[in-house]
């Protein structure tokens, strides 16, 4: 109707009837993009990939060996200590009661004397039996708190009763007045407080 032939209407093609090149070259930098996103390279050979992959595989099978056997040997550390630890406490056990076994002793031979009604003897057997008790508590550490005349000591001292300052036999204020009862340390530990009478403070 207007002049136009069926030849005007055809699409343009290429030589030959080929298609136009824009639609292959617009699909290639598509297909790169996606191998990219999806992790492997563009270039890379499947089996350069699966080589990698073994090799990570082995690396971390290796660091697992590894965690496995340093947490055997942090197991073994421990257990050892512990035995060594309980050792040491049995070994201090034992010693300090072989140490009081000459006192046991003396005891025995006091009381044989006391049986026998000789004072002179009961009396030099119990002065043994308190000089060998003594030197075993020294052996371990053991000391005694006697502290008449010293300065009142909270930590060291536990005051029973107060007397005033004026009638304590001229010790100073705030001042141990009697011991009542000795007290131990063992090591720079107080064991038991002395129970003390103190002066009273100004």
């Amino acid at each position: 109707m207007f002049g136009l032939t069926e030849e005007a209407l055809e699409p343009e093609t290429g030589p030959k009837g080929q298609a136009p090149q824009a639609a292959n070259d617009s699909s290639r930098p598509g297909d790169e993009a996606t191998a990219r996103a999806a992790g492997a390279p563009s270039g890379e050979r499947p089996a350069d990939v699966r080589a990698e992959l073994e090799a990570a595989t082995r690396k971390a099978v290796e660091n697992y060996e590894l965690y496995l056997r340093a947490r055997a040997e942090a197991d073994n550390t421990r257990r050892r200590a512990a035995e060594e630890i309980a050792k040491v406490q049995k070994f201090a056990v034992e010693s300090f009661a072989e140490a009081l076994l000459p006192v046991a002793d003396s005891l025995e031979r006091a009381l044989d004397a006391a049986n026998a009604a000789d004072p002179h003897k009961l009396r030099e057997g119990v002065q043994i039996t308190l000089r060998q008790l003594l030197t075993a508590f020294e052996k371990f550490q053991l000391t005694e708190i006697n502290p008449a005349g010293e300065k009142f000591d909270p930590h060291r001292h536990q005051a029973i009763s107060t007397v005033p300052a004026d009638s304590a036999a001229s010790a100073p204020p705030n001042h141990v007045v009697a011991v009542l009862q000795k007290g131990w340390m063992i090591a720079d530990r107080v064991l038991r407080p002395a129970l003390v009478t103190v002066s009273q403070g100004t």
